[in-house]
């Protein structure tokens, strides 16, 4: 029987399974869907679907970096178990790669993305690796920089990318570990926006020790607390970390500039599962 794309394409939507299994299962079946449906559903591939309404804060941040560009991603699943997975570091890496060389727009553009190792697009390898490791799978964000990169990853849950305009790959190495510990937000404080300095000027205003002196004592006050602020934002002011005594930016005077950098904490601002291992457990068994 002639497995027409439409056919492919019902399959699909009432599975979550991938083009290339889909299509296979309606062949196997002779174009029988309810038959090709059971045959994804015994080999665990229809699971996929359901699976993606599950909460995935977990995972793991991974980075990839040649001569001439370096990429880091964030790719998250349900549990921390899974993150330790062999398999599934394994795919992080390889998404890591594959980002650095193809340069996809967006997440979106990833997932529609061909790997040219296996043939599939990547939304077909997350949807088989849903159905194979068991746990929701997502690419949740990442960046690309071209030119002179390193990169630091601290158990794949803290990742730094950092660009500079010449290559040291000790002084960039100690750069990342320094941008890892330290989680500046800004590289200077050119880049503050204004938003951000009205707020931390409001919020130090409002502070009781300040509430009783006069308006023009307290600006001057705040003022002073505000420069000690916003430079601990930035990463050129900040006390370099492996020698307080002098600031990153008097620490790379002379040796390179840094043009940009990125640095993601795994999981943040997602909602956490608040089940434990046990319960988690408990409720597979029941």
């Amino acid at each position: 029987m002639n497995i027409t794309a439409s056919m492919v394409k019902e399959l699909r939507e009432k599975t979550g399974a991938g083009m290339m299994d889909c299509k296979k299962a309606l062949t196997e079946a002779d174009g029988d869907m309810e038959k090709a449906t059971e045959a994804l559903r015994q080999k665990g591939i229809a699971s996929a679907e359901k699976k993606m309404g599950r909460i995935a804060a977990e995972g793991l941040v991974a980075s990839y970096v040649n001569d001439s560009v370096g990429a880091m991603i964030e790719v998250n699943c349900e549990t921390d178990f899974v993150a330790k997975n062999a398999e599934f570091k394994e795919l992080c890496q390889n998404l890591a790669e594959l980002v650095a060389e193809e340069k996809p727009a967006d997440v979106d553009a990833l997932l529609a993305t061909t790997c040219k190792k296996c043939g599939k697009k990547i939304e077909d390898v997350i949807k088989e690796k849903i159905a194979s490791i068991g746990e929701k799978i997502t690419i949740r964000r990442f960046v690309i920089m071209e030119g002179h990169n390193a990169t630091y990853i601290h158990n794949g849950k803290i990742g730094v990318l950092l660009n500079t305009d010449k290559q040291d790959a000790e002084l960039m190495k100690d750069i990342c570990l320094h941008i890892a510990s330290c989680a500046p937000e800004f590289l200077s404080s050119e880049d503050i926006p204004a938003e951000v300095r009205e707020e931390e000027k409001r919020i130090e205003m409002g502070k009781e020790d300040l509430a009783k002196k006069p308006e023009n004592i307290r600006e001057k006050i705040v003022e002073g607390r505000l420069h000690k602020i916003l430079a601990q934002k930035c990463l050129l002011e900040q006390a370099f970390v492996k020698d307080p005594s002098q600031t990153v930016a008097q620490l790379i005077e002379g040796k390179l500039t840094i043009n940009k950098f990125v640095r993601y904490t795994l999981g943040e601002g997602l909602e956490k599962r608040n089940e434990n291992f046990a319960d988690e457990v408990m409720k597979q068994i029941g």
